[in-house]
């Protein structure tokens, strides 16, 4: 597979075309932004991290029915994946109440919510990614109703798959963010699923084990994402 000339780059990945138009090539990066870009920094073999965590994972829920964009991992950083077209859409699921979620509505951080709640963010870093509904979304023709539906199914899944998956490694999911494209016309899993995506609290101390700790300066974070590889290796 040969690479070619980079198409795109992200806060925290490069993209480039391969010899194949149906293929790309991801490439992690160590960059961390938070708070839409206003804080910058990096965090040692990130890129390493989320590569491999989001390969492992998005190989379990292949074996789930759940389509994803991984294709073949090339190196601890680089990552073979379908071309697909990305949704502009930010889909976040949560299980407990924390971050933008507890400020915006003013719930304890770490209240159990009584339902799972799906949120959706308009991918538009000039805009702060805006919340949007279900109307915003077939208004703006961000997605038709049947890809909407096909989205929300497989957010669904993702978190009730997720969940056990990481308490059986010492983990609580909080929250987590995905993103989905389409390839063939058909809706798939795309992004990452790591600690920068998802917030994910020690079972048994809540310590907090996800991208939390460079946002709010709360150290070790290298030594975090590390252990967090370890633990989903495992």
């Amino acid at each position: 597979m040969k690479k070619l000339e980079q198409m795109y780059e992200g806060k925290a990945k490069k993209v480039f075309k391969t010899d194949d138009p149906k293929l790309y090539i991801v490439d992690y990066k160590d960059d961390a932004t938070a708070f839409n870009g206003e804080k910058k920094g990096s965090i040692a073999d990130k890129g390493v991290v989320n590569n491999i965590m989001s390969d492992i994972i998005f190989q379990m829920l292949e074996t789930k029915g759940i389509p994803t964009h991984f294709v073949e991992k090339l190196s601890d950083r680089e990552t073979l994946v379908k071309a697909v077209t990305i949704l502009p859409l930010e889909v976040i699921i949560r299980n407990v109440a924390a971050g933008s979620f507890s400020k915006r509505y003013g719930v304890e951080e770490g209240k159990a919510l009584a339902r799972t709640v799906l949120e959706f963010s308009y991918k538009n870093d000039d805009l702060g990614d805006p919340l949007i509904n279900d109307d915003h979304i077939l208004a703006l023709e961000l997605a038709t109703e049947e890809q909407l539906a096909t989205v929300r199914k497989y957010a669904y899944q993702v978190n009730e798959e997720l969940k056990p998956f990481f308490l059986e490694r010492g983990l609580k999911l909080i929250d987590f963010k995905i993103e989905f494209g389409l390839y063939d016309g058909s809706v798939i899993l795309a992004d990452e699923i790591s600690p920068d995506t998802c917030r994910l609290w020690d079972v048994n101390t809540n310590e907090k084990m996800d991208k939390d700790r460079f946002r709010r300066d709360l150290g070790n974070v290298e030594e975090t994402y590390q252990n967090v590889l370890q633990r989903v290796k495992k």
